[in-house]
């Protein structure tokens, strides 16, 4: 299997679009509000040599509340297109949070942690799939965040045909 990696560069529309701030839309627990802070640009596309990947309606959702202990999530829908002339079998892809030098932005203790996009599908070329993305984000990046990488794990068409003829005679 591959792994590619596409980086979503966003640069400082990720970090800028995190301080528009809004409340409600996620049921929490009975008392608890959440507060939604929206990615700015809301839509990135992306491409690499095989896939274009297209993210929307992205925003980061959180208890309101400062004290809280839960992890914030990043939400939002993402479409992968297999721009390649071949099939792939798009396994998975995991995200990387990463601040303005470049550097991963880790979790912090406590934090639960769900980065992974698990497929397991094939993609003929051509064909897209969208799906609703649902993942946590370290709070250290709601003020870090500069760029988010997508590395992509899959696996180029594993069975090829070709006809050869060969212009052969008996004597």
């Amino acid at each position: 299997m591959l792994g590619k990696s596409i980086v979503l560069l966003a640069a400082l529309g990720l970090v800028v679009g995190l301080s528009h701030c809004a409340k409600g839309g996620d049921a929490k627990a009975p008392g608890q509000e959440n507060a939604a802070r929206y990615l700015v640009p809301s839509r990135t596309e992306v491409k690499s040599r095989s896939f274009t990947v297209e993210l929307t309606d992205l925003k980061v959702t959180m208890a309101a509340s400062p004290s809280s202990k839960e992890t914030p999530h990043l939400r939002g829908k993402y479409k992968i297109t297999n721009t390649s002339d071949d099939v792939v079998d798009l396994q998975g892809a995991t995200v990387e949070y990463m601040d303005q030098s470049g550097n991963p932005i880790g979790f912090g203790s406590g934090e639960k942690i769900v980065k992974a996009l698990p497929f397991a599908q094939t993609l003929q070329p051509g064909e897209a799939s969208d799906k609703a993305l649902d993942l946590t984000i370290p709070r250290a990046a709601i003020a870090e965040l500069a760029k988010i990488n997508i590395h992509l794990v899959y696996a180029p068409a594993v069975l090829k045909r070709e006809t050869l003829t060969l212009s052969e005679r008996i004597e």
